[in-house]
């Protein structure tokens, strides 16, 4: 075992994976966003030919991952592990697109803070000698998260100013022990911080509490500073929950100028989300696109990605349960 343990919740990597390639698959409304040209594919519309929203989904899943593994330049059979999720129940995106890929598959559920667990469980499993090779998919759909947690979209309810709109994307890496890229340097597993909030049109509110005590314990394990990192980006907090964790923080004494959030960014104010997006699969595309080319053309050195997730259901939600907020954060550097 080559894992080093800083502190009580953060892990720094004797020998650091490497992100060997990434690829990422979104609807149209991400492609028309400010990010739209640094997305591997954009379909043209969110059922792209498919059955239904779910068999799209999943479609979208299996092509981020053969393109990461297409990209990488390595054979398929070289991956010791395929970990992925998804928001569905028994995440079943993940689990078809797995039953396509034929590698031995780890699902792993984080709401929208699968992504970066994903790349923390994948980097634990390479540093520690138990893979040479992992792939990381993660994938969210609209329609599909609108169909199982809130109201049917033929209905066309209305939505709350608070509520967040769930990217239709799927985003996917391929990690290993050597090679040209990007490291992973270090994960910060998060606790689960319950502040009480019950309104699952505001989930922004329900992490914002998870995100800002990891980011806190991470720069505490790590003795940094907000300054030791180019870029420290939420995923996905929406503008609600931006401003919160920064109340929070501010409150315990640190001042950032550039802390951001993958759900504020991928959208436009015109296209009407409201409180920005959310979805697992936010800050998988916008990892996987925009923030991985910035890190790889030396605009950012290091990077410090802080998944943030809604641990609820909708018999939880509609039982009265508060909603559980997760943040886990992975080091990325140049």
């Amino acid at each position: 075992m080559n894992l080093k343990r800083m502190g009580n919740q953060t892990v720094v990597f004797s020998n650091p994976p490497v992100i060997l390639s990434s690829y990422s698959v979104v609807g149209p409304m991400e492609g028309q966003g400010p990010l739209g040209k640094s997305f591997s594919k954009v379909w043209k519309d969110n059922i792209n030919g498919n059955s239904s929203w779910e068999v799209a989904e999943t479609k979208m899943m299996e092509e981020a991952l053969e393109g990461a593994v297409k990209q990488s330049q390595i054979n398929k059979d070289e991956i010791d592990y395929l970990l992925a999720g998804d928001l569905l129940n028994q995440l079943i995106s993940s689990n078809f697109a797995a039953r396509t890929m034929g590698i031995p598959f780890i699902g792993l559920y984080g709401a929208c803070s699968t992504m970066a667990l994903s790349m923390s469980v994948g980097s634990m499993l390479i540093d520690g000698g138990f893979a040479r090779k992992a792939l990381v998919g993660v994938s969210s759909h609209h329609d599909t998260a609108e169909r199982q947690y809130r109201l049917p979209t033929e209905q066309g309810g209305q939505r709350a100013m608070s509520a967040q709109w769930t990217v239709t994307g799927a985003g996917s890496l391929v990690l290993g022990q050597s090679g040209e890229g990007p490291r992973i340097t270090a994960s910060t597993i998060g606790r689960i911080v319950d502040f009480g909030e019950t309104d699952a049109n505001n989930m922004g509110a329900a992490m914002a509490p998870a995100v800002a005590d990891t980011i806190l314990n991470h720069l505490q394990d790590m003795n940094r500073t907000p300054e030791d990192y180019d870029l420290i980006i939420s995923g996905d907090l929406g503008s609600v929950g931006l401003n919160l964790a920064q109340e929070v923080l501010k409150k315990s004494g640190l001042h950032f100028k550039n802390f951001s959030d993958c759900g504020v960014l991928i959208y436009d104010k015109s296209q009407d989300v409201h409180a920005g997006a959310s979805g697992c699969g936010c800050s998988a595309v916008v990892f996987a696109g925009h923030i991985l080319k910035k890190i790889k053309s030396g605009q950012y050195k290091r990077v410090l990605l802080v998944g943030s997730g809604a641990l609820h259901s909708p018999t939880s939600s509609l039982q009265g349960e508060s909603i559980p907020g997760i943040g886990h954060a992975v080091v990325i550097e140049a």
